[in-house]
């Protein structure tokens, strides 16, 4: 059972951080840059919560790699990028009438306000869909981008001018002497109605393509498509709610600016309401909670914002999210029904995850069969059994979890589930990992179920994203025993006739289409990418970025993964652990894994890591370390202004590290450079080469 934060020990509560960190950031990229969320949006809320609670009540062990500093995800691989000309920001969230009392009364305590003082809010349907940036001068469109990772987004601005709700050009609304914004960045969500999503899996349906699993994921994956004729043909919808930077007119409050994009030619919510009090704000969750099912469009709360503009200016905003703003939640659905089997299925690591096979049921809208168990552990606390009566919760778009069992239903012969001491796919002897009481398969790749699951990783959208070979597709072909590692599928084409032969709905033209992207991967791949299409434990999108900035090219890696410093190596990388660094060095050392890779590089030519620099700069390069604290930007800022000079940027110093920039306080770091000689810059120091730049 999971400690209070109370109970926590320091040496539990940094063991706690940095496991949150982890998972955190896998979490986010999963959903912000695949479009493809690993859990629910209750889940994901229940441990950013945690780890704000922990962070709370020890503020000195804050993780370098908090998520309390990051914003959104890694940006999309094919798209120009492009720079915000204010962050766009995450929101905090809130789940109880008391959390808005609570959310209001530090807004008046900010402020230095009476308790009794009020403050006008407005409120906004959270919709869910994708964040978009619109830039116009001189009252022209002339850019879109998506949120990115807060700083930087994605350029798809020839694929919102598909999008006939979105103004090419400001309107007047018939007032000719009307002000007009010299250059204007509004904020906004695109989605997809319920309606027009059933209409595109029906289309996918028939395609034989692989089907969108909510409205969210749908509208996401049509707006971040390189060719903007795909999205063309998607009906996509949009609402504006905000500005990034204005020039050339001025309102008051949020309320006066929502008016005028309505003049603007801009959809905006109808149901935005003005709220006087808390009383008001909650009066219209509970309005829209009733509502919410009957609405065209799939919201997922309220949003509450302070609506005085000089109130917002003075209230700013705390690391990723504005203190004049958060999103109310609404709480996740929940059904009952029966649990006829629990399976545990082999991941492309080995891990262990139970399954349950559900009667079907309707949570909100969607027929749920399978819910997830997570792990052994949680089994065992919630005492699961097949049989039981449970109540499934669906909180967001991905697979459903079951929180708790009718143990009034239970039958009188009901037995506990006993968790497979081998592996049920290879028969393989299983252990558990204490740190995060995951169960993994022994046997490695001779286990079939990880070969199929890494085979399916190494293709997927986020790796080497080779279109037309789908789950079914990997399974199929291991199974005729086409394929059974990486390389064969490059020697796939070697099948066309027999493919052709199968029974299975190929033909020519899908034959084609799937040799065609095979081969357009031996052009070449990122050096990020292919590192994350390797499924190495522990490296996702982030770590593999990390690694690839670090080492630049293929061949530089595997010099140093094959030194006998490679662990050391490892660990001077700012957000890699002792652990992480030994299940990458393990795998680089495996000598099955070495012929594998030697076979793949020579298929596959492997791009140097670029770096997003204009220019170079006196960082271009260069291994940074920072220290102490920094007065003038977060250490998160920092790092971010470094790396895009160019900047390499370590967590510890060693004879590698060019530049150490010391803050206030400064401790052993800053001893260990003037002890090797490094160059030491001030924050004053640091700003005069950001200057330079």
């Amino acid at each position: 059972m999971q400690k209070e934060v109370g109970a926590l020990t320091r040496e539990e509560a940094g063991a706690e951080l940095a496991f949150l960190a982890r998972r955190l950031q896998e979490l986010d990229e999963a959903y912000h840059t695949a479009d493809a969320p690993l859990v629910s949006d209750a889940e994901y809320d229940t441990l950013r919560r945690r780890n704000e609670a922990i962070e709370a009540r020890f503020p000195d062990l804050i993780q370098k790699n908090s998520p309390s500093f990051r914003v959104g995800g890694k940006l999309a691989a094919g798209f120009k990028k492009v720079k915000h000309s204010i962050p766009m920001l995450s929101l905090s969230n809130v789940f109880s009438k008391e959390e808005v009392i609570d959310f209001v009364d530090r807004i008046k305590r900010f402020l230095g306000l009476p308790a009794e003082a009020q403050i006008e809010f407005v409120a906004e349907p959270k919709i869910d869909g994708l964040s978009f940036s619109a830039v116009y001068k001189n009252g022209v469109f002339v850019q879109g981008a998506t949120r990115g990772d807060g700083s930087v987004g994605e350029d798809i601005t020839e694929n919102l001018k598909t999008i006939s709700q979105l103004p090419k050009r400001l309107q007047k609304d018939g007032d000719l002497f009307a002000p007009m914004p010299s250059f204007l960045d509004v904020r906004g969500e695109v989605y997809m109605s319920k309606a027009d999503f059933l209409v595109l899996n029906e289309q996918q349906k028939e395609s034989h393509k692989k089907e969108f699993a909510n409205p969210r994921n749908a509208a996401a994956g049509s707006l971040r498509q390189l060719d903007a004729s795909i999205t063309a043909e998607r009906r996509l919808s949009l609402f504006a709610y905000a500005v990034g930077r204005m020039s050339g007119v001025s309102f008051q409050t949020h309320w006066e600016f929502l008016q005028a994009l309505k003049k603007w030619g801009f959809p905006v919510n109808p149901l935005i309401r003005k709220c006087q009090n808390v009383d008001e704000m909650l009066s219209f969750f509970e309005e829209l909670t009733e509502k919410r099912a009957s609405l065209p469009y799939d919201i997922d709360g309220i949003v509450y914002k302070v609506n005085d503009f000089a109130l917002q200016e003075r209230l700013g905003f705390i690391t990723r999210s504005p203190r004049w703003a958060t999103a109310h939640k609404f709480p996740a659905e929940k059904a009952i029904t029966r649990l006829n089997k629990i399976r545990v299925q082999v991941g492309r690591t080995g891990a262990l995850t139970p399954v349950a096979d559900v009667e079907p049921v309707n949570v909100g809208g969607v027929i749920v069969r399978h819910a997830t168990l997570h792990n052994a552990d949680e089994i065992e606390r919630k005492d699961i059994r097949e049989g039981d009566t449970v109540v499934i919760q669906r909180a967001g778009d991905v697979i459903p979890q079951i929180v708790s069992v009718d143990l009034s239903k239970r039958s009188l012969d009901s037995q506990p589930f006993i968790f497979p001491s081998r592996c049920p796919v290879c028969g393989a002897h299983v252990e558990r990992t204490e740190e995060d009481a995951i169960t993994y398969c022994t046997a490695g790749l001779s286990c079939p179920a990880q070969v199929v699951e890494g085979l399916k990783h190494f293709v997927s959208k986020n790796a080497l994203d080779i279109d037309g070979l789908g789950d079914k597709n990997i399974e199929q072909f291991f199974e005729w025993g086409w394929v059974k590692n990486p390389v064969d599928l490059f020697y796939l084409e070697e099948k066309y006739g027999p493919l052709l032969r199968q029974e299975n709905g190929w033909g020519n033209k899908s034959a084609d289409n799937l040799f065609e992207a095979i081969n357009h991967v031996r052009q070449g791949v990122d050096l990020d990418r292919f590192i994350f299409a390797l499924g190495i434990r522990e490296v996702g999108e982030m770590t593999a970025r990390l690694l690839a900035r670090q080492f630049g090219s293929w061949d530089a890696l595997m010099k140093a993964m094959q030194a006998e410093e490679a662990t050391e190596l490892l660990m001077h990388i700012e957000g890699v652990g002792p652990v992480m660094a030994m299940h990458i060095v393990d795998f680089f050392k495996e000598p099955d894994n070495v012929v594998l890779l030697h076979q793949l590089t020579t298929l596959i030519p492997i791009h140097p890591y670029q770096t997003i620099v204009q220019n170079q700069t006196p960082l271009t390069g260069k291994t940074v370390v920072f220290t102490g604290t920094l007065t003038t930007l977060t250490r998160a800022e920092a790092k971010q202004k470094a790396i895009s000079m160019g900047a390499k940027v370590a967590g510890s110093v060693s004879t590698k590290t060019d530049y150490v920039i010391a803050g206030e306080e400064a401790g052993s770091k800053l001893k260990k450079a003037t002890a090797l000689g490094i160059q030491v810059l001030s924050e004053e120091e640091f700003h005069q080469m950001l200057d330079l730049s």
